[in-house]
């Protein structure tokens, strides 16, 4: 059996239980190096066997996660945030069917929510935004015409964009061209939640600016949107005028 795992975000005590419970059963662990937490790796048994697969084609991803279902063993996947993110699971998942092998999946928690707990900020904010776009600039991997960043900058709405810290300046270009004003505000999280996640606060017209002030060229998600710093509605949910399911409105 195989199981894909989401790591969370970095801090290791942001695995879920579920996470942690499998990884600590684990026989044989194929951990991305590249951004998991190694001090995660503290919660495998003694004598698992433990592959880095930031240095590792899928091939040879597949070929000890094969072997190990082979074996009769319990293997993990264990990838960062939640592998449905920018996590490259559903061509190992597939493989897997192919060959008849069960895996499941264990959720994580997303950076992306690392980051705004590190911010202090809520994406969907009434009178603000309802809406949260997660998305990338292209790079080595291209990204459809239409979900290009400056058109989904059209909309207004929240945005989380991912593996487009070392392209500050083509990232506000795109902003810019897609119709955000120059003091929309921004932020770069980088290494949300782990010892030294650094926040810096900016706006799309300062971005490349203020990233390359810092120093910051990946493993940072860039958060952009009005939700940031705008005065907001407060939620009907709680409002004393407010019916719901659970109480009576009072006028």
């Amino acid at each position: 059996m195989v199981h894909f795992v989401g790591a969370g975000p970095g801090a290791p005590d942001l695995i879920t239980l579920r996470g942690a419970r499998l990884l600590a059963e684990a026989d044989v662990v194929v951990y991305a190096g590249s951004l998991v937490n190694p001090a995660l790796l503290a919660q495998c048994r003694d004598g698992c066997a433990v592959y880095n697969s930031a240095g590792m084609t899928l091939d040879e991803v597949l070929a000890v996660l094969l072997a190990a279902d082979a074996a009769g063993q319990q293997a993990v996947r264990l990838h960062t945030g939640d592998g449905a993110l920018y996590g490259a699971i559903r061509e190992q998942m597939d493989a897997l069917s192919a060959r008849g092998v069960a895996y499941d999946v264990t959720p994580g928690v997303s950076s992306l929510f690392g980051a705004a707990a590190a911010l202090g900020a809520e994406f969907t904010l009434p009178g603000v935004s309802q809406s949260l776009i997660v998305t990338r600039l292209p790079g080595r991997t291209a990204v459809p015409e239409g979900e290009a960043l400056r058109e989904l900058a059209k909309h207004g709405a929240s945005m989380a964009l991912f593996l487009s810290a070392g392209m500050l300046e083509k990232t506000q270009a795109q902003l810019l061209a897609g119709g955000c004003d120059p003091d929309t505000p921004a932020a770069l999280v980088y290494r949300a939640t782990w010892p030294d996640e650094r926040i810096v606060r900016c706006t799309v017209g300062t971005l490349a600016r203020a990233g390359e002030a810092a120093g910051i060229t990946k493993t940072a998600l860039i958060l952009v949107g009005r939700f940031l710093d705008a005065p907001y509605e407060k939620s009907k949910l709680y409002d004393p005028s407010f019916t719901t399911g659970f109480r009576e409105g009072k006028p």
